[in-house]
């Protein structure tokens, strides 16, 4: 397999993990975005503005459940590049135990009520750091590859060089940069709507896929620093 190759296989893989988490998270605890934080602040806002909305305390918790996600990751990305250890096998060991505590958390909390449990919060938070972790890996050890959790900028750029190319003003390097930011928009909408399906058929235990995506990419090579 090619550099090119894996990286395309890596951000596939790592956008459909985010779109499949973040969407059972919010059909599974009451709309909780696990790797969106804009989202989490609008449904905040939204929640103190209705007292009839659920589990707003669980929305608040989330902000600095994400921040120590990413702290996490950052501290152990250090370590490991002091001690020569493989960075992102760690970083990625590192979201699988976050996410298979979030499964199981929300295993025990189910049925989940209509507002949140101690263990229904404890799910949530921590599938937001597991995130947080996932987002902070991706900008510091994916930095090749188009971001993986934020389709925002994303969207942007493919439809900013789609328009080039049509009008004739595109060259190889937008039509290249086209297909980088294209591959996790497409897997991240994929991956949305797998969840939603799955989370409805078996509950929880659904987080099994992003779990053995995880592991799958642990076989991958590390990639070399400023691989493109």
């Amino acid at each position: 397999m090619t550099p090119g190759q894996r990286n395309r296989l890596r951000s596939i893989d790592m956008g459909f993990l985010a779109g499949y988490v973040d969407t059972l998270g919010f059909v599974a605890l009451f709309g909780l975005f696990t790797a969106h934080v804009t989202g989490n602040f609008v449904l905040i806002g939204v929640a103190l503005a209705d007292a009839s909305k659920a589990s707003i305390l669980l929305k608040f918790l989330a902000f600095p459940a994400f921040i120590a996600g990413i702290a996490m990751a950052r501290l152990l990305i250090l370590a490991a590049e002091r001690r020569q250890w493989p960075a992102l096998k760690l970083a990625l060991t590192l979201q699988v135990i976050l996410l298979a505590g979030f499964m199981l958390a929300g295993m025990a909390a189910s049925p989940i009520g209509e507002s949140a449990s101690a263990l229904a919060m404890t799910a949530g938070l921590l599938g937001t750091a597991a995130m947080g972790a996932h987002s902070a890996s991706s900008r510091l050890l994916l930095a090749q590859l188009a971001p993986t959790s934020m389709m925002t900028g994303n969207v942007t750029q493919v439809v900013i060089d789609s328009i080039d190319v049509l009008r004739g003003a595109g060259d190889a390097a937008t039509g290249a940069r086209c297909g980088k930011f294209f591959w996790p928009v497409l897997a991240f909408g994929t991956g949305a709507i797998a969840a939603a399906f799955a989370f409805k058929a078996f509950g929880f235990i659904a987080l099994i896929v992003p779990i053995a995506i995880l592991c799958a990419e642990l076989v991958l090579p590390e990639p070399a620093k400023g691989a493109t």
